[in-house]
């Protein structure tokens, strides 16, 4: 009895162990390339070879954040945070909506699809002059071109995934007599929903550009106050501190999109799940 139990509970033991130890393999894989830089880096700049007022040693950047983090680093990180996710949900939001209505219909597409088109070829840095004029240098302005930039992954990846259903599924759908909205709820939004979810991770991406690009010109708060804060007063450990913080908070964000994406999407069985 005692056996049986045993060889019971080995398969599951062995399953999770080799879970955990790929699991492990995916890590060391992934850090890799960032701690060979870090080593290169200080060796370079230790040996002489690069001069430490253009690039300090990756080991002189912790006392930089420490410094940084007892005086006020965690509000510039809490202040850019806000506006990505404010400008995001906005962008986004405004995006799936006209997105929806473009997909589903060829007349609102006439109208809308090539003024779209023609803006979302414009330059961000553009808008900024623009935004300031009208809005001035407080959130407004920041939060309007992080939505600004939000907005377009989302529309064109939702466009091209409600125009990309397979129609015999639309045919089936009036074989069972659905009405209009019920197709589009139980089939074609389904069906688009892998490239909606992609393209709202990359609108989140773009979000942490365009914060960028907003701090850079007026802010007294933000990484990107921190880069341009770092560049005038000729500290590039503070630079590239602010871009180590860049790209953790977006790695971090694009982990939480990619979870929330498996979760929706754990319904399909398909290559690579």
């Amino acid at each position: 009895m005692t056996k049986s139990v045993a060889s019971s509970f080995s398969p599951i033991v062995v399953k999770k162990s080799s879970s955990f130890q790929l699991k492990l393999k995916s890590v060391l894989k992934a850090i890799t390339l960032p701690v060979l830089l870090l080593i290169a880096c200080e060796y370079l700049v230790r040996a002489g070879f690069i001069e430490p007022y253009l690039l300090p040693a990756p080991s002189s950047l912790w006392q930089t954040f420490l410094d940084l983090w007892q005086a006020d680093l965690w509000m510039h990180v809490w202040t850019s945070t806000w506006r990505v996710f404010l400008g995001f949900l906005i962008g986004s939001a405004l995006a799936l909506m006209f997105a929806i209505l473009v997909g589903l219909n060829k007349q609102v597409e006439a109208f809308l699809e090539p003024s779209f088109s023609a803006i979302k070829s414009i330059p961000s840095l553009a808008w900024i002059p623009l935004l300031l004029l009208w809005l001035g240098i407080d959130e407004a302005s920041k939060i309007t071109l992080i939505a600004i930039g939000a907005f377009f992954p989302t529309y064109t990846n939702t466009v091209a995934a409600i125009k990309g259903v397979d129609r015999k599924l639309i045919e089936v759908a009036r074989v069972y007599r659905l009405k209009y909205w019920q197709q589009v709820q139980q089939i074609i939004l389904p069906a688009a929903s892998p490239g909606i979810l992609t393209g709202l991770r990359n609108s989140l991406s773009l979000a942490w550009m365009f914060m960028i690009a907003a701090e850079l010109i007026a802010a007294t708060q933000g990484i990107g106050y921190l880069l341009s804060d770092g560049r005038e007063t000729s500290r590039p450990d503070i630079v590239i501190l602010a871009i180590i913080l860049l790209a953790v908070l977006g790695k971090l964000s694009d982990s939480i999109m990619k979870a929330i994406e498996t979760w929706l999407l754990r319904w399909r069985d398909v290559f690579g799940t």
